[in-house]
């Protein structure tokens, strides 16, 4: 999974950086062009002549030093890399990446680069336990940013305690582990619904609910980053929209029925996580209503349930629905996996705390037609939907090996 793959070291101030040159030699004979660059920091505690030699390339350090008058260093090499790994990656270094800020060669290439970025953490057990770099750590993880954990052992400063860089060998293998999963969704054409719909009765005002999108946005994300070409249909969200997908932006449940139906057929894979409006007003007036008494009735007719006609019509696309339901949890779960054709169903209780509306985090069951697959703890939504499309992923492949068309 290595060979020919380019890989950014970023190699930063703390005394485990002496294994970044075990783990650069274990990447290049892997394959990896490997191309390193080093914090100020860093550069104290191991040359960076050492790994310029087992790297077999220059080594940065300085964001001025450019020695390619034809391109700007620290945006080549941002574009170049397949993969961006920090380690070791200090407290100091993951609190600037979370903040933006771009004040050596390091840090300046990971604001400008597009490539994944894995971390391993390497520092003493408090520092690594300290609020803030918990919290940094949460806010780089819900922007993509994945984390090889830390081993327990003895460290620098004399504690037994969680905090050393993990092995140089472990490393390795979990950056090919995480590149391999990247082509797990290759060639597949994956559409994802999101957000609230928007049902307006005059030009001001309208009926919605409470999906912010940040599910819908995250297994997006999630499908993108498994190799998928990913189309994402979206009504009203709070949350900052995915890159490196097609944004169909939506209001009304009509309008993505529309937009949802028009791509389907080309889909191997729909999932339907927006909320959409189960009832729209019948009448939609021109102009602002007036104030005209105590009470004000809407009729409302039905919306076409885009779940049950994307079952109806489905012709070999896997399908996955969302249930958010408030009791009886498995029971509303199976009984809408079946009467809308569904392969998959993720339902969770929007009253269980941690697991409903405008919150950062889900806990989901994973459902099929033979009942429970997998029910997920309290996850940040990236991991939930990571889970979620590595299992539909795993489907499609079996699919694929028996020879069975969904």
């Amino acid at each position: 999974m290595l060979d020919g793959k380019t890989i950014l070291l970023g190699v930063t101030g703390g005394i485990a950086a002496y294994k970044a040159a075990v783990l650069c030699s274990k990447l290049v004979q892997k394959g990896a062009q490997v191309h390193v660059i080093m914090t100020e920091s860093a550069a104290r505690f191991i040359t960076p002549l050492t790994l310029q030699t087992l790297s077999r390339n220059p080594v940065h350090t300085d964001t001025f030093n450019e020695e390619d008058p034809a391109v700007v260093a620290h945006i080549n090499l941002a574009d170049r890399a397949d993969l961006v790994l920090i380690a070791p990656a200090t407290a100091n270094s993951l609190a600037k990446l979370a903040a933006g800020l771009a004040d050596d060669m390091l840090s300046t290439t990971l604001l400008a680069t597009t490539a994944p970025i894995i971390a391993a953490p390497a520092m003493n057990v408090h520092m690594y336990e300290h609020p803030a770099t918990v919290a940094n750590m949460e806010t780089l993880g819900r922007r993509g940013v994945r984390f090889i954990d830390p081993g327990t052992g003895q460290l620098a400063c004399g504690y037994v305690a969680k905090g050393r860089l993990a092995e140089p060998e472990e490393i390795v293998q979990a950056v090919e582990l995480y590149l391999a999963s990247r082509s797990m969704l290759l060639g597949k054409e994956v559409v994802v619904t999101a957000g609230g719909t928007v049902e307006r009765f005059d030009p001001v005002r309208y009926l919605t609910n409470d999906s912010s999108g940040k599910m819908g946005f995250a297994i997006a994300e999630a499908a993108r980053d498994l190799g998928a070409q990913v189309t994402l249909i979206a009504a009203r969200t709070t949350a900052p929209t995915p890159g490196g997908v097609e944004l169909v932006q939506v209001e009304s449940a009509q309008q993505m029925l529309d937009a949802v139906l028009s791509r389907a057929d080309s889909a191997d894979v729909v999932v339907k996580a927006a909320a959409v409006a189960d009832y729209r007003p019948i009448i939609r007036h021109e102009t602002k209503l007036k104030k005209t008494g105590d009470t004000l009735i809407i009729e409302m007719e039905k919306t076409t349930d885009i779940l049950a006609e994307l079952g109806r019509r489905k012709n070999g696309q896997f399908l996955v629905g969302f249930a958010a339901e408030t009791d009886r949890l498995e029971e509303h779960a199976m009984d809408k996996l079946q009467r809308k054709n569904c392969d998959l169903i993720v339902a969770n209780d929007v009253t269980m705390e941690g697991a409903g509306f405008n919150v950062d985090t889900n806990a989901v069951s994973i459902f099929d037609r033979d009942g429970l697959v997998e029910a997920l703890p309290v996850l940040g939504k990236r991991e939930t939907a990571d889970r979620l499309m590595r299992l539909v992923a795993d489907r499609l492949a079996g699919s694929a090996k028996a020879g069975v068309k969904l």
